[in-house]
């Protein structure tokens, strides 16, 4: 093994399926490097050289908290997955997986390979869809308590009291709603899964999200669920509907690394 050799790692961006060579040549990989693919049985992991001065344990430490780095990696790292998915059921893996050699690639797969198995069985021929239900903020209304002149202790304890209550009123109106938008969605997908609320500095919308969710959508249905989703954007004006796709399915391809 030369220095050179013992100065660089594989980064690993996904494991597919009967994916061919010639389907990852014309994809960039980080620092404009060509993408490999090292083989263990019918499953094929997406690799490319990297720096240990990069990506080795402490000099990643600090690079994630380089928020210009972090992005380009995010996105050169979504731009293979998207190439790839595209070619071959696709899981992805998650941001910097790094292996120090090809046989430490052959290691996690042969580790890894009933539960990528059981994952790329699970996706294959799907994409996901992001939809979130957000309540926007409410107008004060004219028993809001801070929208009025205040007469005394008594009259502004009333108004506190009725704007408990229209906002409790408000807030099971618009979880309803979004449990009707849920329930009509998952008729058309093989399976989904409730995510955290996102925080507004993150989501970029105003008010309360109420439903993040991903779905995970045949492709016959895909045209369908974007027309159910497009009805639905348009059929309440309690709630703002946001959604992205398709997409590769990283909610449920995702592989937890032991």
């Amino acid at each position: 093994m030369t220095a050179d050799d013992q100065s660089r790692a594989r980064y690993l961006y996904a494991v597919c399926r009967g994916l061919e060579r010639s389907a990852i040549e014309d994809v960039t990989a980080l620092d404009g490097q060509p993408l490999d693919a090292v083989c263990h049985q019918d499953l094929v992991a997406v690799v490319s050289t990297v720096p240990l001065e990069e990506f080795g344990e402490e000099a990643l430490r600090r690079n994630l908290e380089d928020l210009a780095w972090l992005e380009e990696t995010v996105r050169v790292h979504d731009e293979v997955i998207r190439a790839v998915s595209n070619r071959a059921p696709t899981a992805p893996m998650r941001l910097a997986t790094i292996c120090f050699d090809d046989a430490a690639v052959r290691a996690r797969l042969r580790e890894w390979y009933v539960d990528l198995t059981h994952v790329l069985d699970r996706i294959e021929g799907c994409a996901e869809w992001s939809v979130k239900v957000v309540a926007e903020a409410a107008e004060p209304g004219p028993e809001d308590p801070t929208s009025a002149e205040v007469l005394n202790g008594a009259d502004y304890l009333r108004r506190k009291k009725v704007e408990a209550e229209r906002r409790a009123a408000r807030d099971s109106s618009v979880a309803e709603a979004a449990s009707r938008i849920h329930d009509a969605l998952v008729l058309l997908a093989k399976a989904s899964r409730i995510l955290p609320a996102q925080d507004p500095r993150l989501s970029g919308h105003r008010g309360t999200m109420v439903l993040n969710a991903a779905y995970l959508v045949p492709d016959e249905e895909q045209e369908a669920f974007a027309a159910l989703v497009a009805r639905l954007c348009t059929g309440d004006d309690r709630v703002v509907v946001d959604s992205r796709g398709p997409w590769p399915p990283y909610s449920f391809a995702m592989l937890e690394p032991r």
